[in-house]
Order: C-alpha cells, then sequence, then structure tokens
C-alpha cells in the first residue's frame, strides 16, 4: 500500500491576527509545519499550536522562513549564507524550547515562502538551510519540493528528505511552482485539484502549466489551511487519497 503525508502551514497569525481553521484542519493532517515567529507567529501562538499538534497526533515541524511579518516570508530577500544559516537556527530553537516545554519533539523542517522557493535552485542557500538544520539536529526530516537544490545538498550531508508536492499549486516544466504573480498559478477547481492530487501519488507525474506531463514523486502533500474553503478542500483531498488505497501516515513513518 502506497502510504503519503499530508502536510499544513500552521500557527500563522500574529498577535490579535489569527488564523481561525487551525485547529480544525489539525485533525485532517499527518504533519503541522509551525510558523517560528520570522514571517509569522509569536510565542503564544506557536505554544497553542504545539499544543494542538500533540493533542491531535500530528507531527511536529519547524516553519523556518525570513524575518519579513509585513511580506508574509514571500519577499527575496538579499541575506549571506551566513545569514540564512543563523536565520534557521535562531527559529529551530524557538520551537523546538516550545515542544520539549510539552513533551514533544520536532521531527522535520519546511524552509517558508521565499526561502522555500529561492532554495529550489540556489545551491548555497540550500547549504545555509541544510547546515543549519544538520548543526541542530541531524535525525530532522527536510521537507522540500522534488527535483530541487535544497534537498540535493540535504542528501549528500546525510539529512533524511521527504519530497513534496502541491495541491493547490500550478508547475512549470521545470517541476518549479508557477510564481504567485502568474496567471494559473493556483488551483482553482478543486475537484481538479484533487484528481492532480491522486495521479501525483498513483502515477508520480502532473501536469505541467503548458500542458506537458512532468514526472514528480510525492512524499507529502501540501494543503493551505488559509483559505475560505480550506477545511472541506482537505477533507476532499484526504477522503480520495483513501478512496484510492492511498495510507495517510507520518512523515517518519512514509521516509522512515
Amino acid at each position: 500500500m502506497k502510504k503519503v503525508d499530508l502536510n499544513c502551514d500552521l500557527g500563522e497569525g500574529f498577535g490579535a491576527y489569527r488564523m481561525d481553521m487551525d485547529g480544525k484542519i489539525i485533525k485532517c493532517i499527518t504533519s503541522a509545519n509551525i510558523a517560528c515567529g520570522y514571517h509569522a507567529s509569536d510565542p503564544l501562538i506557536m505554544d497553542q499550536t504545539v499544543q494542538m499538534a500533540l493533542h491531535a497526533g500530528v507531527g511536529l515541524g519547524a516553519h523556518p522562513g525570513y524575518p519579513d511579518l509585513m511580506g508574509f516570508g514571500r519577499r527575496n530577500l538579499q541575506a549571506s549564507p551566513a545569514e540564512v544559516q543563523a536565520y534557521v537556527t535562531y527559529q529551530l530553537g524557538a520551537l523546538h524550547a516550545f515542544a520539549l516545554a510539552r513533551g514533544g519533539r520536532l521531527s522535520h523542517v519546511k524552509p517558508h515562502g521565499a526561502m522555500y522557493n529561492m532554495a529550489v535552485k540556489d545551491s548555497s542557500l540550500a547549504k545555509a538551510i541544510c547546515a543549519a538544520i544538520y548543526q541542530f539536529d541531524k535525525d530532522l526530516i527536510l521537507l522540500g519540493l522534488f527535483g530541487s537544490c535544497m534537498l540535493a545538498e540535504a542528501e549528500k550531508m546525510g539529512l533524511s528528505i521527504a519530497r513534496e508536492v502541491f495541491a493547490d499549486r500550478a508547475y512549470e516544466p521545470d517541476g518549479t511552482l508557477v510564481a504567485r504573480t502568474k496567471p494559473g498559478a493556483m488551483i482553482e477547481n478543486e475537484d481538479l485539484a484533487v484528481e492532480r492530487v491522486v495521479r501525483m501519488v498513483q502515477e508520480g507525474c502532473v501536469q505541467a502549466i503548458d500542458g506537458t506531463d512532468i514526472a514528480i514523486c510525492a512524499d507529502s502533500i501540501c494543503v493551505h489551511g488559509d483559505g475560505p474553503k480550506a477545511l472541506l478542500f482537505t477533507q476532499k483531498i484526504r477522503m480520495a487519497l483513501e478512496h484510492a488505497g492511498i495510507q495517510i501516515a507520518p512523515l517518519a513513518e512514509v521516509v522512515g
């Protein structure tokens, strides 16, 4: 039986601004990528999200990004590799403290937004991210885009990797995600998105934005928890996968 992880970025509120779906979506997934205070979140939200994840039996993951609350971590910052390594280490330490205080431990790391996308092709940035993770805890799993520099550098360094695909994002012919600024970047049709997810897991391919099929490998599927239909969409994906005979399991079980 095929196994796949279902992950979601959570804890991305800040102060009075909350993501109201987190408590419901966390019941439908197997891995939570928790914002660490740089692109979103704050200490109280981090602690609450860690507690929710532990209560739901969901894998705890750090979701470090650039120090860019105003831009939600989606703006490309010209930071040096040394700065990026320090950013990631700092954020891992912050979330680890909350996990430890609540009797849990981190299982994986998924960089956020611009940091994630830039590390797809930038090997120096990818190395900095991987070095931070390896030095902090070499047993952590790095969750990243299939075919990316980041996963290649992680494997060279000896980190475990999980290859991520996106339920609601369009792909370029080279396997990268279509930039959010381009038309067609988001898959708006829920039924089409669900169909694409099942095909990615079962057949190992997806239709790119130009209509061609490209090879892909899915250890984990990312669903976004900040849309008005996020909960229903996540439930649909989970039901479709289970109906297709695919087991939903935490990252440690899928790649361990």
